[in-house]
Parts: C-alpha cells; structure tokens; sequence
C-alpha cells in the first residue's frame, strides 16, 4: 500500500494538473539603478590599519544599496577587511539603527586583484533620494597605492586605529578628515528609479570652483532638477581628463565602459570634454579629430541602448594657458557639436556661461576668479543648460503613469539636435 500511495503521488500531479494547486510566481526583482559615483583618478599612499568614513551624496533612493569598490589603478592584491553603509546624521555619525556591514558573496571580507573592481552584495538599507551616506572601508593591510578620486570636494573621516571601528555608529573614533574619496567608486539603488544620467566629464564636471561640502556641482543641481523624473545623476568628472590623450586618467575613450556605459540603470550620456585637450601641452589643434573622437563616443553608447547629450565647450579667456589659436579650435569644435547632427541633444553651456560682451570669457558672476571653471551659480547655469537639452530626450508617459521614460538609442527614432 505504500508503494501505491508514493506512485500516485508522483503521478497525479501530472495526470490531473487541475487538481494540484498552481504555484505563484515570483515577481521579478527591482532594477539596480546608480544614485553616485566618482571615477577613480590617481592612488596616494595606502593607509594600513585604518578606516576611511567616505561621505558619498546620493542623487535618487531605494530600498537596499550595492557599493562598488575599486583597486583598479593598484599594483597589489586590496584586502577590504570591513565594509560598512549607515545614512548620516552629522560629520562622522551614522543616523542610529542605519548601519549594516556589507558582504561579498555572503563574505565580510574580500581581497580585490590590482587592476580590478568589485561589488557588495545588497545591502538592505533603505535610502532617501539627496541622502549623504557613509561608506566606511577598513584596510588592514599595506597594499600599496590605494585607488582614490582627488578632488571630492567633500570632507570624509579616518581612524587610523581601524580595527573594529568600521562599525561604530558614533564618530568619535575618527577625528582625522581627507578631501578625497578612497576605494569607493559608486553606489547603486535597488528601488523605482527610471535610470540615470552620466555626467562625463573633465575638472567643470568634478566641480572645481564650487563650494566644498555643499554639493553645488552641476551634476548635483542636475539631479535635483530631475528628481520628479526619478532619474539618478552620476558625476564620472575627472578633473584634467581629455578627449583625445591620457591625461589624469584615461582619455575619455579609454575610461568610457568602466566610468559610464557600464554603470547601472545608464539612459542618458552628457558629453562635457574637450578643454583639457586644447589648452593641453602639446595642445590639440585639428577640430576634426575631436568630431572623430566624439562620433567614437556615441557609437559606442548608442550600441548600449544609452542617448547622448552633447556639451560646447565653455570659455576660458584669462586663464594662463589661452591662446587665440586654442580660441579657434574652441569654436570649430563647438560648432561641431552644434551643428554635427552626431549628439541626440546639444546642451550649449558656452552660451550660458559666457559674457555677451566679451564671449571669449566667462561671465564674472559665474568666474570663481581663475577664468576656467565656474562657480556656484556658473554650475547652475551649466545644470539649467543640460536640464533644457534633456528636455528633447524626456518623453511623457502615458496617462496616469507617474514615470518618465528615456527612449533607447539605436532603437529609438532619431531626434533633432537641441540647435534644431
């Protein structure tokens, strides 16, 4: 009798299906999508023993975070001994009940080989869009040149007796402060976010000019300007990035996978590069080889299913290394860009920034001073400038649905230039 019973328990599921309970599917898992980033830009000395408190800003929220991590620019094996996220409260300290150690593959520990890259598991810690987060990394090794972003323009916090300390909620234990990020290269979101922008970029994106501390880039006023949309905004400045040749870091178009195409949830590329190239030693001097550059760039995203923003480059008459003749290459690039038909969108910062008397300079309420970069109110009207263009790529849904939906870009019919 047994064996009787165990026979036609195997076969009247299958012989009788409608008798058997159906089982439910599992609703598929939320998108990752990225909420901030900083593109790794040099390496300073290792820190062993200790544990960096980097402060990252978010730009949209969800309900769990993933940190990515990087010893991309090492010489030797990273042993991260402790990750921990915890939102803010005030300088060093973590908002009370908010900190969770991260793992990798269910590890608290992992050891990353030079050259690469690494990712947490999902961290389940619910975020607010705009929050500061703390990313605390403890290395208890030497191991050698640590991968760092050098111009955060944010305060983060060191212990340098790390051990234990990563996580501690109070921050009493790190009364040493940095202005640059280490290890951390990125934080993604798990939640409704529809995607996100990339701002990519040399020093106008990074910041430089700004108000440290205070989240005034133009990446920053992007985001808030983009926040009904849900849209995240990702900063891959690189301050002293160019185009066309290595520079600090990668050219644009050796870096543009790992800092932008391969970021999750990526819709929308903005292309702000260039200046570096032209007032650069030796200085590029052939418009033409910035169209092929550029042509390079949205090919390459266009075949990832993400549009392309593209940005005229701004004025710099002043600074020490202007030249008439980098003056003409500005132009003829500018009018590329403009006119080119290559970029889905055209965000005309140099006509935003510059001074309607004098346009081979920036207007003096945007100038912090060294006639290149810009200051807060100059990153606004960088932000307002792109907010515009995106508008040509910004498509409504459809009634009574919330989101905001960015077409792909192969797929996607072919849009006019925001210079028509």
């Amino acid at each position: 009798m047994g064996r009787i019973v165990r026979v036609l328990a195997v076969l009247l599921p299958a012989l009788l299906p409608g008798l058997t309970a159906p089982t439910a599917a599992e609703p598929a898992p939320l998108p990752w999508t990225g909420s901030w980033e900083s593109a790794p830009s040099g390496t300073a000395a290792a820190l062993p023993g200790a544990a960096v408190r980097n402060v990252v800003h978010l730009s949209v929220g969800g309900a769990a975070v993933r940190v990515r991590l990087s010893n991309r620019l090492g010489t030797r094996p990273l042993r991260l001994g402790a990750v921990t996220v915890a939102l803010r409260a005030a300088g060093p300290d973590a908002v009370p009940g908010t900190l969770h150690t991260a793992t990798f593959h269910g590890a608290p520990e992992v050891t990353v080989p030079p050259g690469a890259d690494t990712v947490t598991d999902p961290v389940p810690l619910s975020v607010p869009a705009r929050a500061d987060l703390l990313v605390t990394v403890y290395t208890p090794d030497d191991s050698g040149p640590a991968t760092y972003h050098r111009t955060a323009l944010q305060t983060s916090y060191l212990a340098r007796a790390g051990a234990g300390r990563a996580a501690d909620e109070d921050g009493g234990a790190y009364p040493a402060t940095t202005s640059r990020w280490y290890y951390v290269t990125g934080v993604d979101v798990r939640g409704i976010a529809a995607g996100s922008v990339v701002a990519f970029g040399d020093s106008l994106t990074d910041g430089n000019g700004s108000t440290p501390d205070t989240n005034r880039r133009w990446p920053d006023r992007l985001a808030r300007r983009l926040s009904e949309h849900r849209l995240g905004v990702l900063n891959a400045g690189l301050a002293g990035n160019r185009l066309l040749r290595d520079g600090t870091g990668p050219s644009a178009l050796a870096r543009l996978d790992a800092d932008a195409l391969d970021r999750a949830g990526a819709r929308v590329l903005v292309v702000f590069e260039g200046i570096n190239d032209i007032k650069g030693t030796p200085p590029a001097s052939d418009p033409a080889a910035f169209a092929d550059a550029y042509r390079a760039l949205v090919v390459r995203a266009h075949a990832r299913g993400i549009r392309v923003v593209g940005v005229t480059l701004t004025p710099y008459r002043g600074y020490p290394a202007w030249t008439a003749a980098g003056e003409a290459v500005r132009q003829g690039v500018n009018a590329f860009i403009r006119t080119g038909g290559v970029f889905d969108a055209v965000a005309d910062a140099d006509a935003a920034v510059r001074d309607p008397a004098d346009p081979e300079r920036i207007l003096l309420a945007y100038d912090p001073g060294d006639h290149l970069h810009f200051d807060d109110a100059g990153m606004a009207a960088v932000a307002d400038a792109v907010h515009h263009a995106l508008r040509h790529l910004l498509r409504p849904a459809p009634p009574g649905h919330p989101d905001v939906t960015v077409p792909a870009g192969p797929t996607a019919p072919r849009l006019p230039s925001a210079a028509g």
